[in-house]
């Protein structure tokens, strides 16, 4: 038995270290994945004591018991509800027998409850009593032979966990409580509450030790445990990551982050004040055996990672990791997107393979068109999202303002971040009369430069356009149109002006043929300014089909003026559209160092000629 109690030994100078992945252990020992692993205390208990063993070996003080799923509605799926308390007593049995074997009573053994499987009111059928009934069962059986602590862990619901915690206090009120949230990759539960709402409910409920577990790897349980003690100061917490995100690697989930790396996320989380450290999906021996050298070593002093700042609740929210975006606008990088217009039917296979096509050839972004020339097409929203999760390629939603009143606009918004899309393209949109449904609504609220002041300065602030709260702050990056080529720059300049005001992080540029026009455009509008203009632009350009398309383009479309030169060489090449290539790639080639990024627009849907222009840039390995 431990030689000091478990309250004891947790306000002591170093953390505790506990053991790694039991689930993930078992199955590197053959055990089928959808198997009940809390039955092998019964039917395999060699194997389960096994596994404790080598966690010690490694270096655990605290043994978590194979309990994780041990409850009525979980084993009812194997037919074992009657055996609740049979397997709860084995886990902790076969844990406490390992760990006088390896010589180590003084071990804790941590009786470990997870969620319940099923959904409670009001997501699901099951009561809060009825919870509370089935954890207090189960909670008692490995109170009932001698755990040191419990340990709730891998909870998504908060009221679930707060159940479970309540049932602990009325089923074993001396065994202290270890509260373990699990968070998603936005660092929210599944139902949406971030740390800090969980870290101060759980404190309220008398949790010993509140903390996070599973979830993402080592950085992002940093994260959330910074947020979790800066909630709550006096707080004992917990840390206990996955080995990274899991890969599916040869029909087998794979964990990527290796036991050095474990090691040195170790230190950060003593230094951000974990009294409870170790590993969960993925981890190994070999991880707790690093994390255990790493604690123990006075080589050299903790990073200075303590939180001294005092509370704010308006801080304390989850900050969103900026898009790819803004990071490669952040460092320089020259940028590369192509637009695409959704199709005019429910099947987007032919986008996507284009898009998969634009993606080989090195195209960072795709920026989805929304009703392009006033035409129906499938919402650029579902376009933005299939890009996304089939591809993974990150997009840029066209945004317009026709058409919408603000509140439609905020909620569209609103979806289109829940949707993970947090680059926009905020534009005035086409006018219906040009399109498929000349009756059609075209009216709006608010012009481009209104839209992009509510977006940055309300939304992103976490607020609507009214003042009332939107929960959390939005996270947008926001692009607006620019023509540095128009007959009027002064006026161009003003409207610039009110959209960089307004809080503009990019532009997409009207397509240029001239790259003196660049050169016109910064000219005046240092004249007229008295500044740089440095809103990062991403240029226009724009591959020539054929001699008829030239001169559409020049002759109708406004803002586009092409030189007589471009015009004479499209007329009179042999083949007009490799011509049309080539004088597009020799235009991004000459603008490269004039704007931060290219902005490709394909001819009529030929994306194969705009793979060829990205081809000048000399993919891979584009800088």
């Amino acid at each position: 038995m431990p030689a000091r109690p478990f309250r004891e030994r947790l306000a002591a100078d170093t953390p505790i270290l506990t053991d790694g992945a039991m689930g993930t252990t078992l199955h590197q020992h053959g055990i089928p994945i959808d198997a009940c692993f809390d039955e092998l205390n019964l039917s395999r208990p060699e194997l389960i004591k096994s596994i404790h063993v080598s966690f010690l070996a490694a270096g655990a003080e605290l043994l978590k018991t194979n309990t994780f799923g041990a409850n009525r509605y979980k084993l009812a799926r194997f037919g074992l509800e009657a055996q609740v308390s049979a397997i709860n007593a084995a886990g902790v049995t076969l844990a406490r027998q390992a760990a006088t074997e390896a010589g180590r009573p003084e071990t804790y053994i941590a009786g470990s409850v997870g969620p319940l499987g099923v959904r409670l009111r009001p997501y699901g059928r099951v009561s809060p009593e009825d919870a509370r009934a089935a954890f207090r069962e189960q909670i008692t059986a490995l109170a009932g032979v001698g755990v040191d602590a419990i340990l709730l862990e891998t909870f998504t619901d908060r009221l679930e966990i707060l159940e479970a915690l309540a049932a602990a206090r009325e089923a074993a009120p001396e065994l202290p409580v270890i509260a373990n949230m699990t968070f998603a990759e936005d660092d929210r539960t599944l139902l949406g509450d971030l740390p800090v709402r969980v870290a101060r409910d759980l404190h309220a409920a008398g949790a010993d030790v509140i903390g996070v577990n599973c979830g993402g790897g080592p950085a992002q349980i940093a994260r959330i445990l910074a947020a979790m003690r800066q909630a709550v100061p006096e707080a004992a917490c917990a840390a206990v990551p996955n080995a990274g995100f899991p890969e599916a690697v040869g029909g087998r989930m794979m964990y990527p982050a290796t036991a050095a790396y474990f090691a040195d996320y170790a230190r950060t989380f003593h230094a951000r004040g974990a009294r409870i450290i170790g590993g969960c999906c993925g981890t190994t021996p070999e991880h707790i055996a690093a994390m255990r050298q790493a604690m123990d070593s006075a080589a050299s002093p903790l990073p200075d990672l303590s939180i001294t700042e005092p509370v704010n609740d308006e801080l304390l929210t989850v900050q969103e990791q900026p898009t790819e975006l803004t990071r490669k606008l952040a460092s320089g990088q020259f940028v590369v997107t192509v637009e695409m217009h959704p199709p005019r039917s429910y099947t987007a296979q032919k986008l996507l393979a284009a898009a998969e096509l634009l993606q080989s050839a090195g195209a960072d972004l795709v920026d989805v068109a929304d009703s392009p020339t006033a035409r129906m097409r499938m919402s650029p929203w579902a376009v933005c999202h299939l890009l996304h999760t089939r591809l993974g390629i990150e997009t840029v939603l066209h945004f317009p303002t026709r058409g919408r009143n603000l509140l439609r606009i905020q909620g569209d918004l609103l979806a289109a971040h829940a949707l993970g899309l947090r680059n926009l393209f905020v534009v005035m949109g086409d006018p219906t009369h040009i399109g498929d449904y000349p009756n059609a609504m075209d009216n709006y609220d608010v012009t481009p430069s209104g839209l992009i002041k509510l977006i940055k300065q309300q939304m992103n602030r976490g607020v609507d356009q009214a003042g009332n709260s939107i929960g959390q702050p939005t996270a947008f990056t926001v692009g607006c149109a620019l023509n540095m080529g128009a007959q009027d720059l002064d006026h161009e300049i003003k409207v610039t002006r009110r959209k960089i005001e307004a809080g503009a992080d990019f532009a997409l540029g009207q397509p240029v043929f001239d790259p003196a026009d660049i050169e016109r455009f910064h000219r005046r509008y240092r004249e007229v300014t008295g500044e740089d203009f440095t809103l990062p632009v991403l240029m226009g350009v724009l591959p020539l089909y054929g001699a008829r398309h030239a001169h559409f383009l020049h002759n109708e479309i406004p803002g586009i003026t092409i030189p007589e030169a471009i015009l004479r060489r499209i007329e009179t090449a042999d083949d007009a559209p490799a011509e049309g290539v080539r004088i597009a790639r020799e235009l991004l080639l000459a603008i490269r160092g004039m704007v931060q990024g290219a902005y490709l627009i394909p001819a009529f849907g030929h994306y194969e000629l705009v793979a060829e222009v990205i081809d000048a840039l000399g993919v891979p390995g584009r800088p």
